[in-house]
């Protein structure tokens, strides 16, 4: 199974997942006034994620004013989605875990193999997916997606919150949303 692109103005695929806060995160639920931001992380193992989360923590009530409610998401168990959640100290950003590589190929996600422990000698897990950034309606219809082969260079945070300031105050549709022939 090779990860699909999912298409703007499309539904997305659901999403049911438990939080290390308690309770679940289930797609829609929430009914933000403008999107749901769902940032799909490596997992506990991968540094440039913590730094990446570290971040997201910190803009998240920047997120919150324009309406966006805030989710990281990986395949970690209870334990590692925990463990992270207190490295980056998550107050206002949910952690959701346990997703599955079925479901990270369903949100066209890339999955990698391991190769034992990182540089900060966590161990990776046997399978895991790459990162992916998106940007929902709360419609369920995708806005804004970003996928990634890599850990690293991945979509700012601060230039997400200019992109949303700029959708909202000029009503910006979705874009590449065509799928005919080309």
């Amino acid at each position: 199974m090779k990860p699909d692109p999912l298409m703007p103005r499309e539904s997305v695929p659901p999403l049911d997942l438990p939080l290390t806060a308690g309770g679940r995160f289930v797609l829609g639920e929430a009914k933000p006034a403008a999107f749901e931001l769902l940032v799909f992380y490596r997992g506990l193992h991968c540094p440039i994620c913590t730094k990446y989360l570290l971040e997201l923590e910190r803009l998240e009530p920047e997120f919150h004013k324009r309406g966006v409610h805030v989710v990281a998401i990986s395949s970690d168990d209870e334990q590692r989605a925990r463990q992270m959640a207190e490295k980056v100290k998550a107050a206002g950003v949910q952690f959701a875990y346990g997703l599955s590589l079925p479901d990270a190929r369903r949100w066209g996600l890339y999955i990698s193999t391991s190769r034992g422990k990182t540089s900060t000698g966590i161990e990776e897990p046997a399978l895991f997916s790459e990162p992916g950034v998106f940007l929902v309606r709360p419609d369920g219809t995708l806005y804004y997606g970003a996928v990634q082969t890599m850990p690293f260079a991945r979509p700012q945070f601060q230039d997400l919150l200019g992109a949303i300031d700029f959708a909202l105050a000029k009503d910006y549709p979705a874009r590449g949303e065509y799928a005919g022939e080309v």
